[in-house]
């Protein structure tokens, strides 16, 4: 595996490069999978968020790009640790890098709830089915939302690529739930900061919208019953979000509580 290597022709000019980016919050059970799969690119680079477990110390068996900096290469490849690049995947993307004249590329994904393959359903804000994953240096700009971040990209976009990355969203219904926790706590913390959480009704209204978008719209009825759960999780992320913005208490009063408990202990 070449790192931050410059690859040039026998007798041409240096060609495009790629980098790998892969953002990272305790994911030691996942990492050592994911990062395997991705030493057919220039440089591995891996982003590690406030991690507790052994995600540093694996991310530094494939690689001394733990940023600090930023990518070095002409194209870039997000990658989740719950991610993997196939071979198919691999040659297709050294394609697009060697000759693509666009800023940036959807890249399909194929979810899996453990062994299973759920194709249909996913969306509004608890999966995807595609995304812009492949793409130029300074093409792709993140919001700063906690949970699904705004995304824009500049310049033109190309062709979507035919393979898929392979994702491993939950092992279980059970995580799948936690994740729904996790993802509507984040959530509320962005209203919260925003301003304006909304109001009852409209998200109260928005559970029949957004489960028949998943269910019917996006044809989630083709996965039987997994279907319908997807389609129920993502109806239930906008009224979850805005009743813990409303609701819960905030950290600092959370924070409080709990030093009150500790000294009547």
């Amino acid at each position: 595996m070449a790192l931050g290597r410059e690859r040039r022709g026998v007798n041409g000019p240096r060609r495009s490069a790629l980098s790998a980016l892969v953002v990272v919050h305790d994911e030691e059970r996942q990492l050592t999978d994911c990062l395997a799969c991705l030493e057919f690119a220039d440089e591995i680079v891996v982003v590690l968020d406030r991690c507790s477990d052994r995600s540093c110390e694996i991310a530094c068996s494939f690689t001394s790009r733990l940023v600090e900096g930023a990518c070095r290469s002409d194209w870039i490849l997000e990658i989740d640790a719950d991610e993997r690049v196939s071979p198919q995947l691999a040659a297709e993307i050294g394609k697009v890098v060697a000759g693509s004249p666009a800023a940036w590329h959807l890249v399909p994904v194929d979810n899996y709830i453990g062994d299973r393959l759920v194709r249909w359903g996913w969306g509004a804000s608890f999966g995807r089915s595609a995304h812009g994953a492949l793409f130029r240096k300074e093409a792709k700009r993140w919001g700063d939302q906690r949970i699904h971040p705004m995304v824009a990209f500049s310049g033109p976009q190309g062709t979507t690529l035919s393979s898929p990355i392979i994702h491993y969203v939950d092992r279980n219904i059970s995580e799948m739930l936690r994740r729904l926790d996790r993802y509507t706590s984040a959530r509320a913390e962005d209203l919260r900061e925003s301003g304006d959480i909304g109001s009852f009704g409209r998200n109260l209204r928005r559970i029949a919208s957004r489960f028949c978008k998943c269910y019917f719209g996006r044809k989630g009825y083709r996965e039987g019953q997994w279907g319908f759960l997807i389609a129920l999780c993502a109806a239930l992320y906008p009224i979850l979000s805005y009743l813990k913005a409303r609701l819960d208490p905030l950290p600092e009063e959370r924070a409080a509580t709990e030093l009150r408990h500790l000294e009547t202990e």
